[in-house]
């Protein structure tokens, strides 16, 4: 992860530097108060009830290499380089590798990754939060308030055993259990502030305890752990599975653009991505500009109205196959032209952006199919009363930049 510290402003000029920033993981737990519950337990007993047993070959699974040796970090040689430039422009680097080695090693070799997924063990990522919150070293946040934390058993199939399309019967791949700790405000799952000073980017690794449709429970990923680690202090996060070297930095530009300031009274940018996004990432230049709010030239809604519409499908983002990517959700927009509207003159010639579901549990949608010139029928709401829910599902937009400023709308077919 990248981070960096200070005032964080959006400037054409931010394109290059300041508008990524990654974060570290090295921390310890504040103490637990008597009436807070699992959170009274502490941390050494929470780990050692939930640290899985080492297999006979303690490498078997996670090792990506046979020529690899055990116990060594398999790197690119120009990792160390990349690391010195970005310091020299002002930007921290912290890599949790080392950090996961050597509680792997001090484990007994029990594995730091889930069985069949390509993602980390609830209890590696509440570690790797914990150290990131130390290594931060933030001041404590005026009027933060210390969640609660409580134990949950999850049991799921992992992306890679979903992706084989085994037989539901299929014993090669068992369902895995294991506990994650939910992190709670009240009688509140965690959620994101937008007021909160630091702003986090991520990707699913971020987002595989965090958001329920990924199969692993929800409210227990590196967002609320975090939170949670810094005592309480309220965090901003924009999370989107899949395609991190440009996903999330998209979704902040194109909300400054639209004339949002995500990053007004923001002092920390953290910026989460796989390392493999290094190798195979689309690193596009995007400009982080503060932009005027334009005239609404498409229909929209106020908060808390819904309308029945037809119209006709102008464009439609692209659509993954069932089973190639590793998320089982989706969720694609759709450009919508020649609106009929209850109320409306069809004279006004209305037009708008509309999300769709298009997979649903690796099953297509009729929203998957939709093809420009079909005629639909939907009923309308306006996105940012379902985008807490579903911001952060893997979405394909329309490949228009105009057409991305738009404010969008939440659709559902009219059955």
């Amino acid at each position: 992860m990248i981070f960096r510290t200070g005032p964080v402003r959006a400037t054409a000029t931010n394109r290059s530097r300041k508008e990524l920033i990654c974060a570290s993981l090295n921390g310890r737990r504040h103490p637990a108060r008597p009436d807070q519950g699992d959170r009274a337990i502490p941390r050494s007993t929470r780990e050692s009830r939930d640290r899985p047993r080492a297999a006979a070959d303690p490498d078997e699974g996670e090792r990506l290499s046979a020529s690899a040796t055990a116990g060594t970090l398999l790197g690119n040689p120009s990792f160390r380089d990349f690391q010195q430039q970005l310091a020299a422009a002002g930007v921290r680097v912290f890599d949790p590798a080392p950090l996961l080695m050597q509680r792997k090693a001090a484990g007994n070799n029990a594995p730091q990754f889930l069985e069949a997924d390509t993602h980390w063990r609830p209890e590696a990522m509440e570690f790797v939060a914990q150290q990131l919150a130390a290594s931060l070293n933030l001041p404590p946040a005026e009027g933060a308030r210390a969640p609660q934390v409580s134990r949950t058993e999850i049991t799921g199939r992992g992306d890679i055993a979903r992706m084989l399309k085994l037989p539901e019967e299929q014993q090669t791949y068992p369902a895995q259990k294991v506990n994650i700790w939910q992190v709670t405000m009240g009688d509140n799952l965690w959620r994101p502030s937008r007021d909160a000073d630091v702003l986090l980017l991520g990707d699913s690794f971020a987002n595989i305890f965090s958001l329920a449709a990924l199969g692993w429970g929800e409210s227990a990923g590196l967002a609320e752990h975090l939170s949670d680690a810094l005592g309480g202090r309220p965090l901003d996060a924009i999370l989107r599975n899949s395609d991190a070297a440009f996903a999330t930095r998209e979704m902040l530009a194109n909300e400054l653009a639209r004339g949002r300031d995500r990053l007004a009274g923001k002092k920390l940018l953290i910026w989460q991505f796989a390392a493999r996004e290094l190798a195979f990432g689309n690193w596009k230049l995007l400009d982080l500009k503060l932009g005027t709010p334009a005239p609404a030239r498409f229909f929209t809604l106020a908060a808390g109205e819904t309308v029945e519409v037809t119209g006709t499908v102008e464009a439609v983002g692209s659509v993954p196959r069932p089973g190639s990517v590793p998320y089982q959700d989706h969720i694609t927009a759709v450009h919508l032209t020649e609106m009929a509207i209850p109320g409306r003159a069809e004279s006004e010639s209305l037009q708008s952006i509309v999300y769709l579901w298009s997979m649903r549990d690796n099953v297509w949608t009729p929203a998957a199919r939709l093809r420009p010139g079909e005629r639909i029928t939907l009923r309308l709401r306006p996105w940012a009363e379902v985008a807490p829910q579903y911001e952060q599902i893997n979405r394909s937009e329309i490949d228009d930049p105009e057409l991305q400023l738009e404010e969008p709308v939440w659709g559902e077919y009219v059955k």
